[in-house]
């Protein structure tokens, strides 16, 4: 049709909509891996808001994600907490933990940010492993976590769990593709090429950079319940500096503050492996490779951002 542009806001549109059909065209397996691919994908980008919008090396964002399952996982088990009344929690005690976190490591640039969120995610897994108040389960983690009920109606089929996730996925699009129309993706933005000259435009840096963290952290917190119910188990492993480094390096190998770029990432960590299955325990290896290759022949991502677009 004549002036029709399809952009990427439209395209990522169709291909989200054509997603919600998986469950009719796929066997159960791949239905399993669609859904985990939407949980990984709310993760990363949730670690873009940080890394990818505002500029702040963040190498410990597993911590927000374990929080968010772990809120779940204690509430669920603990305390017959439906899972959908969960879920807000997990967001907010994550985002509260994001801000609380940033605290002391807004002022710290470069590699001292990035050491000081390592530790913080060796400090979460070795906190979960040591079962404080006996709610963590310690190594061994929590298992029998429930299934979300909707109007009376229990999600129990994979068919609909991986809805959930998709549309919850695509609640999250919505909110990265207007992050930087508001004010505050736009101070965000200009954090990120000069804090400095940020600063004089009126851009109060510790405000902005602290609640990058509570959002990001939020959204993670948003993902990990979603893992844990999509596990119905969680334990420490799940949580571990490696699964950060695998966030961060879908940014930069996606794109810095790109949205399709970070799902491309996604697709590549955790969709690829799956077709050559018996190549997977060669993931990171693989993954480390490209990411090199990346950072040395297209720095900005394989697919970066457009100055005029998300």
């Amino acid at each position: 049709m004549r002036g029709f542009k399809l952009d990427g806001l439209k395209l990522g549109a169709l291909l989200w909509a054509a997603g919600l059909a998986l469950p009719f065209a796929l066997d159960s397996s791949w239905v399993s891996i669609a859904a985990f691919f939407a949980i990984y994908a709310i993760t990363a980008l949730s670690e873009d808001v940080i890394l990818g919008r505002a500029g702040m090396f963040d190498m410990g964002h597993a911590v927000y994600f374990g929080i968010g399952a772990y809120v779940t996982a204690i509430l669920n088990t603990t305390l017959n907490v439906p899972i959908l009344l969960t879920l807000p929690l997990a967001m907010l005690l994550a985002a509260a933990a994001g801000a609380l976190l940033s605290a002391p490591l807004i002022r710290l640039r470069g590699d001292y940010l990035l050491v000081a969120t390592i530790g913080f995610n060796a400090i979460f897994v070795l906190a979960m492993q040591n079962n404080p108040g006996g709610i963590t389960g310690g190594s061994d983690g929590i298992t029998g976590i429930g299934v979300p009920s909707l109007f009376g109606l229990q999600l129990e089929s994979q068919s609909a769990m991986f809805w959930l996730d998709w549309v919850l996925l695509g609640l999250v699009l919505l909110v990265m593709r207007n992050l930087d129309a508001c004010e505050f993706g736009r101070a965000l933005r200009y954090l990120k090429q000069d804090e400095l000259a940020a600063s004089t435009l009126g851009v109060d840096a510790r405000k902005v950079k602290t609640l990058a963290f509570a959002l990001g952290a939020a959204l993670a917190g948003l993902a990990g319940t979603l893992f844990a119910v999509q596990l119905s188990t969680v334990s420490p492993s799940s949580f571990v500096f490696t699964e950060s480094v695998t966030l961060f390096a879908i940014v930069i190998v996606g794109g810095q503050g790109s949205i399709p770029g970070v799902l491309l990432g996604t697709a590549l960590m955790f969709v690829v492996p799956q077709i050559f299955r018996g190549l997977a325990e060669y993931r990171y290896f693989v993954f480390g490779i490209a990411m090199i290759a990346v950072m040395v022949l297209r720095p900005q991502g394989l697919l970066p951002r457009r100055r005029s677009a998300a």
